[in-house]
């Protein structure tokens, strides 16, 4: 099938603003874009594009002051199929792990390992390791936490949210992401698009998703403690210690966001229905 996503994100700026973008698909799925996200300004601005230390595509621009609206909306070829379990992915000891994993059992800004080690080991030290122990965790963190829109919050830590039981997708992923690491796993955090094909009416208002990705069976695999179910249409846009590296927009000065608007809708060519998340 072939989804369409997209973002519309209109900022208004008192005074002209440098700002870092993270709102282009991964290049892990470049191979599937069928039309391209490219981004447009308006009014139009100079844009450059680099690459961050993760690998994820960025851009750095300066926006001017006023009204300024950013979007994009692209085309996706994707499977249309469920994310598919990996129940015989085994644990594996710290001193086997590939180096470049390694940043992954690290503390950091949202995921404090520090305060949640003892609390992940008197869970989680009598699970199997592997598939079984990162799904308990995210069983856990999923039957912990109750989800609130309006309880969101930009500064709320993986301690935090173990101690306050609410939260949004990001604050599921950070949490189930500390408690990885806690017990030896290395977890990155994910962000992107996530379709609501094959949920039940009525969908939620669109928004980007967070999921993270475990090191186990010698690869990295996706997994969603918001959900906690296989989902359909997810897109991967950038990959990071915690939310602080994939930050949607980063702007280094006062401003006010007017307007927010994200897809991520099956292309009408597939079917009569689509659903944004």
């Amino acid at each position: 099938m072939k989804l369409r996503a997209g973002y519309e994100l209109i900022y208004n700026f008192p005074q002209p603003t440098p700002l870092i973008l993270v709102v282009n698909v991964h290049e892990s799925r470049k191979s599937d874009i069928v039309v391209g996200d490219t981004l447009n300004t308006e009014p139009a601005i100079p844009i450059s594009a680099y690459h961050d230390a993760f690998g994820n595509q960025c851009h750095h621009g300066l926006a001017p002051a006023g009204r300024c609206r950013l979007t994009a909306d692209c085309l996706v070829e994707d499977s249309g199929q469920p994310d598919e379990p990996v129940f015989a992915a085994a644990q594996h000891s710290v001193e086997d792990l590939p180096p470049e994993t390694l940043m992954f059992l690290l503390g950091s800004r949202y995921c404090e390992t520090d305060l949640l080690s003892d609390v992940a080991w008197q869970l989680f030290s009598g699970i199997a390791p592997g598939y079984p122990r990162v799904q308990a965790i995210c069983d856990y963190v999923h039957n912990h936490i109750s989800f609130n829109y309006q309880n969101a919050s930009p500064t709320r830590t993986a301690a935090e949210v173990f101690r306050g039981r609410t939260g949004v997708c990001r604050d599921y992923t950070h949490l189930a992401v500390a408690l990885c690491r806690c017990m030896n796993i290395p977890a990155r955090y994910c962000t992107g698009y996530l379709s609501d094909i094959g949920t039940p009416l009525p969908y939620p208002a669109g928004d980007f998703a967070a999921w993270f990705e475990a090191w186990i069976g010698g690869a990295w695999h996706m997994f969603d403690p918001r959900n906690n179910v296989p989902r359909i249409g997810r897109i991967l846009m950038a990959r990071g210690r915690d939310a602080s590296d994939v930050a949607i927009a980063t702007t280094f000065g006062p401003n006010t966001l007017e307007s927010f608007r994200v897809w991520t809708d099956e292309h009408p060519a597939n079917a009569s229905t689509a659903g944004a998340r």
